[in-house]
C-alpha cells in the first residue's frame, strides 16, 4: 500500500470516528428530554404520594393522640388537693397510717373524713386546702367525695390482702410512686365506659413501660402468669 493510500485510509477512519462521535453526542442530546420526563414521572408517582401520605399520617397521629383523648375523657378535679409526700413524712407509720388492714383482714382503701379528723379535727396550719377539708367536710360530718383512680368494675373482686400479705407485692407495683406526689392529679373518666383513665392507661398508643401504667384484665392475667398464680375466671370475677 502506497503512502498516499495509507493517508487516505487514515483520513477516512478519522471521518468515520467523527461521524460516530457526532451520532453518540446526538444520542445523548436526544436522551435529555427522556431523562427530564423520567424525573417528572418520579416526582408525580413517587415523591408526591409519599408527601401526601406523610402529611396524612402526621395529621391522623395528632388527631388520635391529642384530640381524640380530649373527646373520649372528661376531666374532674378532686374535691381537695392533697400532698402524699407531706403526710408520709409527717406521720409515724407512713402509708399504713391511712391505708391499713383491719383486724378482719379487710383493707381500708381511701380514708374517709373520720380518719382525717384524727389529725385535722381543727385546723393545724394555714393551707387553704386544709381549711376546706375542716370547714366543708369534717365539721359538718360530711364524707369526702373522692374520685377513685383505681376503681374496678362491679364484677371484679380484688383482695389487697392476697396481693400484699401473701404475694408480697409493693403498693407501687400497681399504683406507682403516689407517695412522692405533692398534688393529686385530675381525674379523667371515659365517657363511654365510665371507667377511670388509670385503668385503661394514659398512653393512647397502649404502650406500657411500667407495671402501674395500666390496670386492665390483660395486665392482671400477665402478672398472674409470670408469678405462677391461678388465672381462673372466678379468682377475680365473683
Amino acid at each position: 500500500m502506497s503512502a498516499t493510500e495509507e493517508k487516505e485510509q487514515a483520513v477516512s477512519g478519522q471521518a468515520e470516528q467523527g461521524k460516530e462521535g457526532g451520532e453518540q453526542a446526538a444520542g445523548r442530546a436526544e436522551i435529555k428530554p427522556t431523562s427530564t420526563l423520567s424525573r417528572a414521572k418520579l416526582l408525580k408517582f413517587l415523591v408526591l404520594p409519599l408527601l401526601v401520605f406523610g402529611a396524612g399520617f402526621v395529621v391522623n397521629l395528632f388527631i388520635g393522640w391529642v384530640i381524640f383523648p380530649r373527646l373520649l375523657y372528661s376531666e374532674k378535679d378532686q374535691p381537695i388537693d392533697f400532698s402524699h409526700k407531706i403526710h408520709v413524712e409527717a406521720v409515724e407509720e407512713g402509708c399504713e397510717s391511712c391505708h391499713f388492714f383491719g383486724e378482719d383482714g379487710t383493707f381500708s382503701g381511701v380514708p374517709g373524713a373520720e380518719k382525717c379528723a384524727e389529725c385535722h379535727e381543727e385546723r393545724i396550719g394555714i393551707h387553704p386546702e386544709e381549711a376546706k377539708l375542716v370547714e366543708e367536710y369534717i365539721l359538718p360530718g360530711k364524707e369526702i367525695p373522692w374520685h377513685i383512680y383505681a376503681r374496678q368494675p362491679n364484677c371484679v373482686y380484688f383482695s389487697h390482702a392476697a396481693h400484699i400479705k401473701m404475694a408480697k407485692l409493693e403498693c407501687v407495683t400497681c399504683h406507682g410512686p403516689v407517695g412522692e406526689s405533692i398534688h393529686v392529679k385530675r381525674y379523667q373518666q371515659n365517657r363511654i365506659t365510665g371507667y377511670s383513665r388509670d385503668i385503661w392507661g394514659w398512653r393512647i398508643s397502649g404502650i406500657k413501660t411500667n407495671s402501674w401504667d395500666r390496670m386492665k384484665m390483660d395486665d392482671c392475667a400477665d402478672c398472674h402468669k409470670k408469678s405462677g398464680a391461678r388465672n381462673d375466671c372466678f379468682v377475680c370475677h365473683k
